[in-house]
């Protein structure tokens, strides 16, 4: 008797040609989870700047604090601290022009951890929040907001371009030191 051959299951993809973006059925979903928590935390947090919603000091509180952390125009970078957050949460919870909404969310927590200071790692004293929030936008900047997101209607964001989210995430780096730069 000859051994019958073991069948094989073809690839659904050639070594040649990448797999399918987000493979996984669940993969969309998974994204705008983390882009609705992660938007929706960041817009609030804006708010508080901006509007003195949710127990926030609004513009004029929120500057004092800016100016007592070293930020020449307190005001006005509350201002921007305020936008950044809010325009930015906004834009990665909807999905739209999310490599920029990251970038805003990393600039703005770039310097947050920056005032915070680096001596305790836990919470309250400590920075682990705020490295999760950046963590999380550089992770949506490079990966794309996936399926359920407002960037599939904009022809040039379509298609996830890593690039896109590479140069995302330097460019909230380097926003931040210029800012973080500025402090006396």
């Amino acid at each position: 008797m000859t051994p019958t051959p073991t069948p094989t299951l073809a690839p659904t993809h050639s070594p040649t040609t990448p797999a399918a973006p987000h493979a996984h059925p669940f993969a969309g979903s998974g994204l705008l989870i983390l882009r609705l928590v992660l938007g929706l935390t960041m817009a609030a947090h804006g708010s508080q700047k901006l509007f003195g919603w949710f127990g926030g000091g609004g513009i004029s509180g929120t500057g004092q604090f800016f100016t007592m952390s070293g930020y020449p125009a307190g005001k006005t970078m509350a201002v921007v601290a305020g936008l950044s957050e809010t325009l930015g949460g906004l834009g990665l919870a909807v999905g739209l022009l999310t490599p920029l909404a990251a970038a805003a969310v990393i600039g703005t927590m770039v310097n947050a951890i920056a005032v915070h200071g680096t001596g305790h790692f836990f919470a309250p004293a400590g920075i682990e929040y705020e490295l999760l929030l950046t963590a999380a936008a550089a992770a949506l900047a490079l990966t794309g907001p996936g399926r359920f997101a407002l960037d599939r209607y904009v022809p040039v964001l379509r298609e996830h371009r890593p690039v896109f989210g590479a140069l995302a995430v330097v460019l909230g780096v380097v926003l931040a030191g210029a800012v973080l730069l500025s402090r006396s």
